[in-house]
C-alpha cells in the first residue's frame, strides 16, 4: 500500500481510496500519512467531490488518537460528522480580543489611517470586548461624528453575533472529536473573523505547548478566507504551522484565487476535475508533477476521482476516493426530491459518492 506524504517510517494513516487505472478499474489501496503535520490542498470544480473528499479526511483524522479535527464549514456540508461523535456549532462565537486591534479596521472595511479607522483601532487597544469597545467610543476624545461612525461600524459587527467573552478558544477544540464551525449563515467578514481567531489561536496554543492533541484545521471554500482578514493567519499555518504540529487542509473550486503560498506550500494536493485553464495553470506552476501528461486530460475526471500529488515522493497518482462513512451534506437541492407539503430538503446519499 502506498502512503502519500511518507518516504519511510511507520505511524497512523488515512484510507484515501484505491488506485485508478486508465480503463476505470481500481487497484491497491492508497493511504495518507497522518503521523506528521501536513499542509494540503483539495481542488475541483463544483460537484466534482471536493467537499466529499474533505469529509473523508476528517473521518480518518477523527479515528487517530492524538489528533483533533476542526472544520470551518461555510456551506453547511459537514453536519453529518455528528455521526462520529462530532459537535456542530450552529452559531460559532470567538472572543473579540482574538482579533488584533490593528486588524479591526480591515474587518470593518475602514482605512486604519482614517479618523474612524484609527479610533476603532484605539478602542480595541484600550478594551477587550466588543461591548466595552462600543462604550469606550461614546466617551472617546474625538469629534462626535467620528465617534458615532465608529459605534455604527462596531454595531454592525455586533449584529453578526459571533463575538463573545466566552467564545471558543484553542483548548475548547482539543477533545479529539470533530468540531464543525457552521458559518453558512454568516457574511464573509464574520466568517473571516472566526477563521482568523481559530487559526491564530491554534497556532499560538501549539507553540505554547497548551494542547494535548495535534490540531488539523479543515477549511472549505478557502479562497473566501485567504482573500480576507484570515489570510495572514492561514499563511502562518502554511509556512510555520508544521513545526509546532498544526496541519491545514484547504478546499476550493478556484485554485487560481488562492495566493501562491497556498499552492506552493501544500505538500499534499488532491485535484478533482478542473476545466478552467487559469485554474489548471495555477496548479501546474506549483506542482510540476502534473506536467507528466497533458494536464487537461489528466484532470478530465469523473465525480469522486482525483489526481493526488505527493511532494514526499515527487509523484502523482490517479485515485478513486473511498466511500464516506458519515452523511455527506454537500449536494445541491433537486426539484425531483421535493414533495408537496414537506419541508424543503436536499437530496442526499448517506454514504455514496456525491452525484
Amino acid at each position: 500500500m502506498h502512503v502519500i506524504g511518507r518516504t519511510d517510517g511507520e505511524g497512523p494513516t488515512a484510507d484515501l481510496g484505491r488506485y485508478l487505472a486508465r480503463d476505470g478499474s481500481t487497484g491497491g489501496r492508497v493511504a495518507l500519512d497522518l503521523d506528521r503535520p501536513h499542509a494540503g490542498l483539495v481542488v475541483g470544480k463544483r460537484g466534482s467531490g471536493k467537499s466529499y473528499t474533505l469529509g473523508v479526511l476528517v473521518e480518518e483524522v477523527t479515528d487517530v488518537p492524538g489528533l483533533a479535527p476542526v472544520v470551518l464549514d461555510p456551506m453547511d456540508a459537514f453536519a453529518g460528522l455528528v455521526e462520529r461523535g462530532g459537535t456542530v456549532h450552529r452559531r460559532p462565537r470567538v472572543r473579540a480580543d482574538a482579533i488584533p486591534p490593528a486588524a479591526w479596521p480591515e474587518l470593518l472595511e475602514l482605512d486604519p489611517a482614517s479618523e474612524v479607522g484609527g479610533l476603532v483601532w484605539r478602542a480595541f487597544t484600550e478594551t477587550g470586548t466588543l461591548r466595552a469597545a462600543i462604550e469606550w467610543l461614546r466617551e472617546a476624545d474625538a469629534e462626535r461624528a467620528v465617534r458615532r461612525a465608529g459605534r455604527n461600524h462596531l454595531s454592525l459587527a455586533a449584529s453578526w453575533d459571533v463575538f463573545s467573552p466566552d467564545g471558543l478558544g484553542a483548548t475548547d477544540l482539543d477533545d479529539g472529536e470533530p468540531t464543525v464551525l457552521d458559518c453558512s449563515a454568516l457574511p464573509a467578514a464574520a466568517t473571516n473573523a472566526i477563521c482568523r481567531a481559530i487559526a491564530s489561536g491554534l497556532y499560538r496554543a501549539a507553540v505554547g505547548g497548551e494542547l494535548d492533541r495535534l490540531p488539523w484545521l479543515f477549511l472549505d471554500e478557502a479562497h473566501v478566507c485567504f482573500d480576507g482578514l484570515a489570510g495572514p493567519a492561514l499563511g502562518t499555518l502554511l509556512t510555520r504551522g508544521r513545526s509546532p504540529g498544526v496541519s491545514l487542509i484547504c478546499a476550493t473550486q478556484r485554485p487560481r484565487a488562492l495566493p501562491s503560498v497556498a499552492r506552493s506550500q501544500a505538500d499534499l494536493l488532491v485535484a478533482h476535475r478542473l476545466t478552467t485553464r487559469a485554474d489548471l495553470d495555477a496548479l501546474v506552476d506549483a506542482h510540476p508533477a502534473l506536467l507528466e501528461e497533458e494536464v487537461a486530460d489528466r484532470l478530465a475526471l469523473d465525480v469522486g476521482e482525483a489526481v493526488v500529488v505527493d511532494d514526499a515522493t515527487e509523484s502523482a497518482h490517479s485515485v478513486r476516493i473511498r466511500t464516506r462513512e458519515t452523511r455527506h451534506d454537500g449536494d445541491s437541492p433537486r426539484a425531483s426530491a421535493m414533495v408537496p407539503g414537506e419541508p424543503r430538503a436536499r437530496s442526499r446519499d448517506r454514504t455514496g459518492t456525491p452525484e
